[in-house]
């Protein structure tokens, strides 16, 4: 597989998008980012282009050499109108776009990985979006090709809702299709769309032995984490909370224990609601004081 500017071998930790406290601290415009970023003791920062991508490539670039000199590598998240198992083939080519402009202005900021939402099932069975979406995953991967993208990592997401496309499994095959595929394993989504199935360190070790079995490569140890404390419903995600707010699940110290333990050096993405830097700063510290062999 292609190696990414965040295969590095060593964890990274990071928000998703900048937290309340950025402009408390008095920082202004996303020329702060990686200042803010490494001023709060983090390594990585998830660029949020959800409602489209209108970062110009020519910041990017300033952001990116700033990052570069403290140590801050930056992914996107693309938008969040993605579908890639639409049946109309507008949207679907639509999709493709939108994954080609952000990975164009995530190359502008340094960073290899682009995060990015399957979509839903609609009508549809889960096994006939399963193989629309893996079509356009296909082609998508072909027009970045064509356009000297072939270095990026693109990393579908486990998805919150019952109705999404995006359960393990399902991100676990699309990544099947090519070895520049990279998990999002956003473990708030799988706790929310099984309604409380994380429950502890035995269920989070489940869903990282299946990745492993599935990928069998070094994509199952730097795969890309999204993490939160969400609030679910009987058709899955409902809301993003924050650490403080310990009505939600899942806990996060359990999967910090498994990281160490196992050497696992992925990207961890914070997406608390306000608190995502701070978060990200209370994973970190987690996993450093998690137990090791040999410790």
């Amino acid at each position: 597989m292609n190696r990414d500017a965040q295969d590095t071998g060593a964890i990274r930790f990071g928000p998703a998008g900048i937290s309340d406290s950025f402009a408390g601290q008095g920082y202004k415009t996303s020329l702060d980012i990686p200042a803010y970023t490494a001023g709060m003791g983090l390594d990585a920062f998830e660029y949020q282009c959800g409602h489209g991508v209108r970062l110009a490539e020519t910041k990017a670039r300033k952001m990116a050499a700033l990052a570069a000199e403290k140590g801050v590598v930056f992914s996107v998240h693309a938008p969040y109108y993605i579908s890639m198992a639409s049946p109309d083939e507008e949207k679907r080519l639509g999709s493709i776009r939108y994954l080609l402009q952000s990975c164009a202005v995530c190359r502008a900021l340094g960073g290899r990985r682009v995060v990015f939402h399957p979509g839903s099932c609609g009508k549809m069975s889960r096994a006939d979006a399963l193989a629309r979406a893996s079509d356009t995953l296909r082609r998508a991967l072909e027009a970045l090709d064509r356009a000297g993208y072939a270095d990026m990592t693109l990393c579908p997401e486990t998805m919150g809702k019952l109705g999404q496309l995006g359960d393990l499994d399902e991100v676990l095959a699309l990544c099947g299709l090519d070895a520049r595929l990279v998990p999002c394993i956003d473990f708030g989504h799988l706790n929310a769309r099984s309604l409380g199935g994380i429950a502890g360190k035995a269920d989070y070790a489940a869903i990282l032995d299946r990745m492993g079995e599935a990928l069998g490569d070094e994509r199952a140890r730097r795969f890309h984490i999204h993490f939160s404390r969400i609030e679910y419903s009987n058709g899955g995600e409902k809301k993003h909370w924050t650490f403080a707010d310990t009505r939600f699940g899942p806990e996060p110290a359990p999967l910090m224990e498994l990281l160490a333990e196992r050497n696992l050096a992925p990207v961890v993405i914070c997406e608390s609601a306000g608190t995502q830097a701070e978060d990200a700063c209370a994973m970190r510290r987690m996993y450093a004081d998690a137990p090791r062999q040999g410790r």
